[in-house]
């Protein structure tokens, strides 16, 4: 009894001198709000807009990095709506990019998102691009006319506005289309050329690798969380979800991290 008595007796005088991890955190206090990046986004869902794990990866990373963040996206109607159950359009139904890209905002003041339009690369640092179904059939009508496709006028006009200012472009997945659409002869990565399966999963879109080939574009191979950096033209891609899998999330997740990263480090030459 004595014996328990004294083992409970140290457990209960260790316990105030636990720390949880959450208590620690490791963001950078010295850079906070020294660089102020702006994330467009083109509706709220993988099937016909930003794809939500690559939205929020990219805001939680800039907010690790120290990074103010303003969030966009177009006043104009989604060209089409996804059931995202059922993987197919969604009869009647009618949606506004900006409405929809509003369930990212976590904020009721500065948060908020804003219209597209109003986007002055004078008030920004660098922009970000998350990818998502909703960049080829919102923000471009690549689903249509792939590499022929016309870009949305105000993605197009961000797009050439940060590369004519020498201010870095951060892109995801099916984002890249665009960077290489608006910005001819950049060098990016989408991941793998080919379908090559593999045990943690597959690379379904490379249709779209050979497209922004055809746009004049240097393809780069690059594993999903891993990013390629342009430094002559300031731009940086990962490939994130044009990897298809069923639980390597975290493999996105570093990969929007590194791109992240770099945007960051471009943004501060």
């Amino acid at each position: 009894m004595l014996a328990t008595r004294t083992l409970l007796s140290k457990q209960t005088l260790a316990v105030p001198f636990r720390q949880p991890v959450c208590f620690v955190h490791h963001g950078d206090y010295g850079n906070w709000g020294n660089t102020n990046v702006a994330v467009v986004f083109s509706g709220c869902g993988w099937w016909d807009g930003t794809d939500i794990h690559e939205g929020v990866y990219t805001m939680y990373h800039l907010s690790r990095n120290g990074a103010r963040f303003q969030m966009f996206a177009p006043n104009q109607q989604q060209t089409q709506v996804m059931d995202h159950m059922k993987k197919q359009p969604a009869s009647g139904e009618n949606r506004n990019m900006m409405t929809e890209s509003a369930r990212f905002s976590h904020s009721h003041l500065k948060m908020q998102m804003e219209d597209l339009s109003t986007l002055d690369v004078k008030s920004f640092d660098a922009v970000i691009f998350p990818g998502g179904h909703g960049i080829t059939k919102n923000l471009s009508s690549f689903m249509k006319d792939g590499k022929n496709c016309k870009l949305q006028k105000d993605a197009e006009r961000v797009l050439k506005d940060f590369h004519r200012s020498q201010k870095p472009i951060g892109v995801a997945s099916m984002a890249t289309v665009l960077a290489c659409r608006a910005l001819p002869s950049i060098a990016v990565t989408m991941g793998y050329e080919h379908d090559d399966n593999t045990r943690w999963g597959n690379w379904p879109h490379t249709n779209m690798v050979q497209a922004v080939k055809g746009m004049g574009a240097q393809h780069n191979v690059r594993e999903p969380y891993e990013a390629y950096v342009d430094e002559k033209n300031r731009v940086v891609s990962t490939p994130s979800f044009m990897w298809e899998t069923e639980y390597h999330y975290h493999y996105i997740f570093d990969g929007i991290g590194n791109m992240v990263n770099h945007v960051m480090r471009l943004s501060s030459k």
